[in-house]
């Protein structure tokens, strides 16, 4: 098995939101067994310490990955969410008590074979897609694990998964999903990642790993990489950031972000 070449070191998928919750809601995020982390970013565990008084309305920004999810006490019950070209939110009981894996870009389908354009925008139920993985959790997953065992039982899972696999890869569709990183999503589709591969095969390669175009999942890149930088409101006000990330005006700049996080700039990193 060739190994595939690590992206971890160029992007870093921010999920913001979990830093704005109430006391009582705690996330973590847990990296996997070594040998996994050029597929797997991190292992997140989205749980109350106490019941919450009211619906809690998580969101979940764009960041071009894949997850695998499910609700601890209703282990039976396993989704996979696809890439996302827009924010998305649930309406989460009073007590919850959740356990995803998030693939980085192009790593669930290079692991299972599953083209990634059949999820985006959309979730499925786990045992449609992947039904060894569906029954693997709901034979092995309880509320009394500790965050320890559960990182131990989906490391013992998905390893052997990776160590079996020969897995497919299409050095064209990785170079060019490096270059996008690289540049930080400010790229020019068809001079920058089109060099021997025509306009139609680059779009079916991006569908079949990313699961949209590579436009849009430059937008997405673009997007997480002013997340990462992690602007002040004051800093948004006088420097026009929105131009050095290669949008043409703030208009523009505001309506993205919003589209792919749910707020306005200014009121994201007011939070």
């Amino acid at each position: 098995m060739a190994p595939v070449p690590s992206i971890r070191q160029l992007y870093q998928p921010v999920q913001p939101t979990v830093k704005q919750t109430v006391a009582q809601v705690s996330y973590v995020e847990l990296l996997p067994d070594p040998a996994l982390q050029n597929y797997i970013y991190c292992y997140w565990q989205l749980h109350t310490s106490s019941p919450l008084q009211e619906t809690f309305h998580y969101r979940v920004v764009a960041d071009g990955c894949m997850d695998i999810f499910f609700e601890l006490h209703q282990p039976q019950e396993s989704f996979v969410m696809g890439f996302s070209s827009a924010y998305t939110a649930f309406p989460l009981s009073p007590t919850f008590h959740y356990i995803g894996i998030r693939f980085f870009p192009a790593a669930f389908p290079l692991l299972f074979n599953i083209a990634a354009a059949e999820l985006t925008n959309r979730f499925e139920t786990l045992s449609v897609v992947l039904p060894d993985t569906a029954r693997f959790i709901a034979s092995h997953f309880h509320p009394a694990l500790t965050t320890a065992e559960i990182k131990h039982q989906l490391d013992q899972h998905f390893l052997p998964i990776l160590l079996q696999k020969t897995l497919q890869q299409d050095r064209r569709f990785f170079n060019a999903l490096h270059t996008i990183l690289e540049q930080q999503g400010i790229v020019n589709i068809e001079k920058e990642l089109a060099t021997g591969i025509s306009n139609r095969q680059l779009r079916r390669l991006f569908e079949h790993y990313i699961g949209d175009s590579a436009k849009t999942f430059s937008k997405v890149v673009r997007f997480q990489h002013i997340l990462h930088s992690n602007p002040s409101p004051a800093y948004l006000r006088k420097h026009k950031i929105f131009f050095d990330a290669g949008y043409y005006d703030q208009a523009h700049f505001i309506k993205e972000f919003k589209t792919l996080f749910g707020l306005t700039p200014t009121q994201a990193f007011e939070q």
